[in-house]
């Protein structure tokens, strides 16, 4: 049996530290995960923290570039291991996730962590070091304003979409955007979790903030209004794509093996050629196989199931 995608990925990947903003930052790495970085007046906040402590102290050194502020505040923008579990090298105050994700770690956050770490090995370097579960200290149902000094910050619940919980980080003086995984660019996006019926409206509720600058889970940083929208439709298209074919799927009775090879077939010409697609699109066609026969609640991923999953469709 051929080992998952993303167990042959060893490759290290570019890393690019842009400013965007007087206040806003983007860590990125061609197509591996994100950090926002956010610089007020009395501190930094960092938006996902890389998959372990080691990894984390690669967005630290640049902070450290051009700022030396404390880091008061880490946002989680929604459970995944590969997000959170770097959180503990940043010493933060306050480590803020919208109540669905405090619900998602609870519920799966164990599994989640045997499951990515086995799934991806080069983004979990330092495995190690990780404490154990990253558990948020201050939780939001809907929205919360942090003032960073003069600088206004809300961190948005807008729906669910990549997963039950996400959240957004939204600077509205700057117009900037932080919007975790649920906007991907130029890159495979991950679905494994995901409620994919109801995202594209969370991303009608997202574009209606009118972003000028957009930091999205993985890609590189957006920095004009019209590639803010030309990466929402990228997530939207995608998004609409995998669950229009999963549905033609399960109507006309097919197994989740005919099913990942018609919509492969169908999408490969337009994302194959982008990082990890290969390694989601497993888990997305999974997850959207299971959506269209009606299980709204995202299965929990463990290691176990990855490997049933891979066998069933391989």
């Amino acid at each position: 049996m051929k080992a998952f995608a993303s167990q042959a990925d060893l490759k290290p990947k570019k890393i690019t530290f842009q400013r965007l903003s007087k206040n806003a930052y983007a860590f990125t790495a061609e197509g591996d995960p994100n950090t926002g970085i956010v610089v007020g007046d009395d501190g930094v906040m960092v938006i996902d923290t890389q998959a372990t402590p080691l990894m984390a102290r690669e967005v630290i050194r640049r902070v450290r570039r051009v700022t030396s502020k404390p880091i008061r505040y880490v946002v989680l923008t929604h459970y995944h291991a590969v997000r959170v579990l770097g959180a503990a090298a940043y010493k933060a105050e306050q480590i803020i996730a919208s109540r669905g994700t405090l619900g998602l770690i609870r519920e799966r956050g164990r599994q989640d962590m045997a499951s990515e770490i086995g799934r991806f090995p080069r983004l979990f370097r330092g495995a190690e070091s990780i404490p154990g579960l990253t558990w948020p200290t201050l939780v939001f149902d809907r929205e919360l304003t942090v003032m960073m000094g003069n600088l206004e910050v809300r961190i948005l619940h807008l729906g669910p979409g990549h997963t039950g919980g996400d959240a957004v980080v939204w600077l509205p003086s700057q117009r900037v955007l932080f919007s975790g995984d649920l906007v991907e660019y130029n890159a495979g996006i991950y679905t494994g979790d995901a409620h994919l019926e109801e995202w594209p409206a969370t991303l009608g509720r997202l574009s209606a903030l009118r972003p000028w600058a957009l930091v999205p889970g993985r890609g590189p940083a957006l920095t004009t209004p019209a590639e803010c929208r030309k990466a929402i439709r990228f997530t939207r298209d995608f998004v609409r794509g995998l669950y229009a074919s999963a549905r033609r799927g399960v109507l006309a009775r097919r197994s989740l093996k005919e099913v990942y090879a018609a919509t492969k077939k169908k999408m490969d010409p337009v994302y194959g050629r982008f990082p990890i697609y290969e390694h989601c699109m497993p888990f997305d066609v999974s997850r959207a196989y299971d959506e269209a026969r009606g299980l709204k609640h995202p299965r929990i991923w463990t290691a176990k199931r990855d490997v049933e999953m891979w066998k069933s469709i391989a």
